[in-house]
This record gives C-alpha cells, structure tokens and sequence, in this order.
C-alpha cells in the first residue's frame, strides 16, 4: 500500500472506534435485570427482577396512559410479565429443559427505581444429578428491543434444606466461605454473550476473581458512556483545536503522557467511590449517578469544541467526574447482592478488569489516533464533527436518565 492508502486506513479506524461507539450507543438509562437462581440437589428456583420501566416499554404496563405504574396494574399483567419473561429465559440442568412456574410476584425497590420481582420454582429437571449436573442459563430478554439490556445473573450451588418452603427461594447470603463451599458464580449476559453454564463443582477463589475480572473488562468495554468521557479527554492528547491554531503531538511520547495522567487521575477517582458505594459507605441515588455520569460526557465532548478547561488540567477533570462514573460501577456490584464478606475480592477483581479493559482500548486506540492526527477527517471528522455528536448524545442521555424516559 502506499502512504496515502495507509493514512485512510487508519483515519478509518480511529472513526470506527471513537465514532462508532456513539452511533450505536442507545440514550437510555443503562436497563439491567437481575437473576438469582439457587440449585438444591434437584431442584431449581429463583427471583428475577425486571424494571417496570423496562416491562412496560416490552408489554404495557400502564394502562391508563398516565405516566405511572401502580400495584395493580403490575398484577393485571401478571399473565402477560410472566409469558414475556419466562419466553426469554431457558434453563437446562443436567440436560434437561427446567420449565420455571411463577410461585409469587412482588414490586422491589432498586436505586434506579421500582422492579417487578418473580420468584419462581422450576420444574421438568428432577433426575439431573446431584453431584455432577451443570445450569446452563439462556438468557434473551429485551435484547431484541434493546441491544444495550444486560442480564446479571447469580447461581448458588447449596443444599435441600436451605430452600424457603413457600417460594422456593431463598435471598438470605452467607459469608465467603459459603460462596466458595457452595459454588456461587455471576455473569453478565448480552446479545453478545447470552448463555453461561455454571459449574456445581465448588469454586476457588481464583475462580471467582477471574469470574469478576472478565466481567469488569466486559462492563466497561459496553459502557458507552464510560468510554465516550475518556475518549473525550485522551484524543486531545494527539491533536487539538488551539486560540491560534491546531496542535499536533510532535511525537507519540507526548501524547502518551497527558494520557497516563488522565488516565491515572480516572482510575484513582473511581476506585474511591466505587469501593466507598460497593462497601455501602455511601449512597447516591442511581437516577442522580446516571444523569451526572451523562453530563459529564457532553462536557468532555464540549470542552473539545470550545476549549474551556486546558489542556493541562484535563486530569482534573478526569479526577472530578471519575468520583461519579465509580458510583455508576458501584451499582453493577450492588445489585449482584453478594455476601458482604465476598465484596472486597469481588471488588478489587471487577476493579482490575474495568482497568484492563480501558487500557487495551487506549492501547488500541492511542497510537492510530497518533498516526492520523494530521489529516482533516481526524480533525473535522473526529474531534469536529464527532465532538458535536457526543454532546447531543449525551444530552439525550441525561434527559432520558432524568425523567426516566425513553426518547430513542
């Protein structure tokens, strides 16, 4: 190829990494349900929680139009949740097809809002054996209506006796050992990944780690708006608009130390918070994290169109909103609801692999971002034109998040 061929090249990269992940990134509130299933020797049964919001975007739950959902609209579709959602759940245990059967629905409060809570008991998978028998969950709710709906899912491995007589289920957690003796596993299921087996072997605590290090690499990797406010404050590491001009990194060296700071000043700001928020040091309301983790994004983005903060202090803006985008971590841990013992190696194992996974992102990024800084679609197209585009974005975002609303 020759050397205009190659710059095309890599122009086109660094638009379809940086741009393409706001084109594909929907304006809502990241939508979540949560799935904890516990095996009894033969038998299986759980509690899943779906946002109403979510429910009523996939069935219609209000049924008067009047912009809230009540009790007893939620129990007027009872018929209609339960059909959806056990039509987007399959769960196989020892090979053979477990068929869930509602035993109670409730209304259960998350930080981000009221949830329709199914506790179920499943039938149809009696002989799977004891000792040897994995759960394979299957897992497609709401990934047709949304590809960013992510399905977090806890299996427990325990005995007969600890199952609740009336549902089925039981929510209380017991220590690290237990999760170790018991093989408890989590995952976080997608479109892209919408199946796990999980083993009834018991777990180690490596096994565990790295259970959470992949889930960590996996959430940031999908956390658009996470990517998008670091995106925002590392490309101009390469190239920038200047009062007097454009300025170009003279060499890679340059650009990668304002990216070391940024990124540095990030990671110890989220760390904090999130450790603080996982440990249950402090709370903040899940909506509020959301909307501030959105504006963040469109002042990041802002800030590359009509240079406010300099260039020099972009660490401190990494460090400031770094404290909010920690909350917005916290809550994937919060609501796996894990044994209060298990959080701190869960904790620093999901913190290891959100490091891992924004690092191979600027390793990836970085040096094309470099390499293309001179020509105008890196310029105008990326910093220009994809700038712009981030801040409406991330407008849309925060009025979604805000008013808990779906405008996309």
């Amino acid at each position: 190829m020759t050397t205009s061929t190659w710059r095309r090249v890599l122009v086109a990269c660094v638009v379809a990494g940086a741009l393409g992940i706001a084109t594909t990134a929907s304006a809502h509130k990241p939508s979540d349900s949560y799935l904890a299933l516990r095996v009894a020797g033969p038998d299986v049964a759980g509690q899943w929680d779906i946002a109403l919001r979510d429910l009523d975007y996939a069935v219609g739950l209000d049924a008067d139009a009047d912009g809230a959902i009540t009790w007893g609209e939620v129990r007027g579709a009872s018929a209609a949740i339960t059909a959806y959602a056990f039509g987007h759940l399959a769960v196989a245990y020892g090979g053979e097809r477990c068929l869930p059967r509602l035993t109670e629905l409730l209304i259960d409060e998350h930080g981000d809002g009221a949830y329709a809570a199914l506790r179920f008991a499943a039938t149809g998978c009696a002989s799977a054996a004891e000792d040897s028998a994995a759960l394979t969950v299957t897992y497609d709710l709401l990934f047709d209506l949304d590809p960013l709906h992510r399905g977090l899912v806890r299996v427990t491995f325990t005995q007969p006796t600890e199952l609740h007589a009336s549902t089925g289920y039981d929510a209380e957690r017991g220590t690290l050992d237990t999760l170790l003796a018991h093989g408890t596993e989590v995952a976080i299921l997608s479109p892209d990944h919408p199946a796990r087996t999980f083993a009834p072997r018991p777990a180690t605590t490596s096994t565990v780690a790295a259970s959470f290090v992949r889930d960590g690499v996996w959430h940031i990797w999908t956390g658009y708006d996470h990517l998008l406010f670091l995106l925002s404050l590392l490309l101009p590491a390469v190239a920038r608009r200047e009062p007097d001009g454009w300025w170009c990194a003279p060499s890679l060296r340059d650009a990668l130390g304002h990216t070391v700071m940024v990124v540095t000043a990030f990671t110890v700001a989220h760390s904090i918070t999130l450790s603080l928020a996982a440990l249950g040091v402090v709370h903040v309301p899940a909506r509020l994290v959301e909307t501030l983790i959105a504006i963040s994004v469109a002042l990041a983005a802002a800030n590359n169109l009509v240079p406010v903060v300099p260039h020099t202090r972009a660490w401190q803006l990494a460090l400031g909103f770094g404290l909010i985008h920690g909350f917005g971590f916290a809550s994937v841990l919060g609501d796996l609801e894990l044994p209060r013992s298990a959080l701190v190696l869960s904790l620093v194992s999901f913190n290891l692999g959100v490091e891992l996974g924004q690092l191979a992102v600027v390793v990836a990024l970085l040096p094309l971002a470099f390499l293309a800084r001179r020509t105008p679609a890196f310029r105008f197209g990326v910093m220009s034109a994809g700038s712009a585009a981030v801040v409406l974005l991330a407008l849309a975002w925060a009025g979604e998040r805000a008013l808990n609303l779906r405008i996309f």
